[in-house]
């Protein structure tokens, strides 16, 4: 089964970017689905953005306007660039494959403050 981990969450303040990345082990993100979600403390979470294996993209309505979602050509991740990042973006920022019940990644915290 695949694991997953998630990459370059950390403090950025608002209106900035950052660059999310989801990297597989023990298995491929070629050929299924990937999403990316997020988590603020005492709330639920919220689903982001999913790509297919065939390319097709949905965002959700959370920071739609705001992501990215793309496959890396040579490498064997999902990356999602975020921008104009706002204080209640903070949040735990989780990478997925195979829905809900499938496999997730340990999470990557995401601050945005001054």
């Amino acid at each position: 089964q695949v694991q997953l981990v998630e990459s370059g969450g950390g403090l950025v303040q608002p209106g900035g970017s950052l660059r999310l990345t989801c990297a597989a082990s023990g298995d491929t993100l070629r050929f299924t689905t990937v999403a990316w979600y997020r988590q603020a403390s005492g709330r639920e979470r919220e689903l982001l953005a999913i790509i297919g294996s065939v390319g097709t993209i949905t965002y959700g309505d959370a920071m739609k306007g705001r992501l990215t979602i793309s496959r890396a050509g040579a490498e064997d991740t999902v990356d999602l660039q975020m921008n104009s990042l706002k204080p209640e973006d903070s949040a735990v920022y989780y990478c997925n494959s195979g829905g809900r019940s499938g496999v997730w990644g340990q999470g990557t915290q995401v601050t945005v403050s001054l």
